[in-house]
């Protein structure tokens, strides 16, 4: 399995998605680890809940968990417990995704925790002030992404480069460490070519390879022009 800490990475979320839920996440999580396999990028999996155990222990890309309640265990019921995301298998988390935003405590808390139990964690951002902010709470990666863009088929490095630029100088001036990705729109070649070209590690996509017609060509092309 490759390092969580090899670029360029390509984080695919799966969301709430028919075409990634069940059976069907696993035929995703395995063409992820097949293009892993075959051209040397850093893929990881972010399947829904319930489908962690299963996508874990039938891949070796690294797999995240979209959230995690802010909870100590005890009675909490229908929340995630971060341990029982990292027994299932779980090496990593997305937190405050702009789908499920978070408090400022709350977040603080998680990237603790979830470095505490030795997992990684995406804190995800939606603008360049947020994501200064996020810096200072020093998580492993930092993923830009405008909501207005996220699932439009519009990439944000085309359409607001400067966001992608300048998240990438503000946070690597504050923790040089955070490694930051882009999403929002992200789909093909040449939307992950422009923004690695402005200075972003990687990507964290959804909607443009879980619902194409063949997510495995999908994301051979992502990966085409790097």
């Amino acid at each position: 399995m490759k390092s969580n800490n090899d670029t360029p990475i390509v984080i695919l979320n799966f969301k709430t998605y028919l075409e990634s839920t069940g059976k069907s996440a696993l035929k995703l999580a395995n063409a992820l680890q097949k293009v892993a396999n075959e051209t040397g990028i850093n893929m990881m999996a972010a399947p829904q809940h319930m489908d962690i155990y299963p996508v874990a222990n039938n891949v070796d890309i690294p797999v995240l968990t979209q959230h995690i309640d802010p909870i100590e265990s005890g009675g909490h019921t229908g929340s995630v417990l971060l341990e029982c995301a990292y027994s299932a298998g779980a090496q990593g988390s997305l937190i405050n995704h702009s789908e499920k935003r978070m408090k400022l405590a709350d977040i603080d808390y998680l990237v603790k925790r979830t470095a505490d139990i030795g997992m990684f964690n995406v804190l995800c951002t939606n603008n360049i002030e947020t994501s200064i902010a996020a810096a200072s709470l020093n998580p492993d990666f930092i993923a830009v992404e405008p909501p207005e863009l996220i699932g439009s088929g519009i990439p944000v490095s085309q359409a607001e480069p400067e966001v992608v630029e300048r998240t990438v100088e503000e946070v690597k001036r504050i923790n040089p460490q955070t490694k930051v990705l882009c999403g929002a729109g992200i789909s093909t070649g040449d939307d992950m070519k422009a923004a690695l070209e402005l200075g972003s590690e990687g990507v964290l996509l959804a909607s443009g390879i879980i619902m194409a017609q063949n997510p495995e060509k999908a994301l051979i092309d992502l990966i085409s022009k790097i």
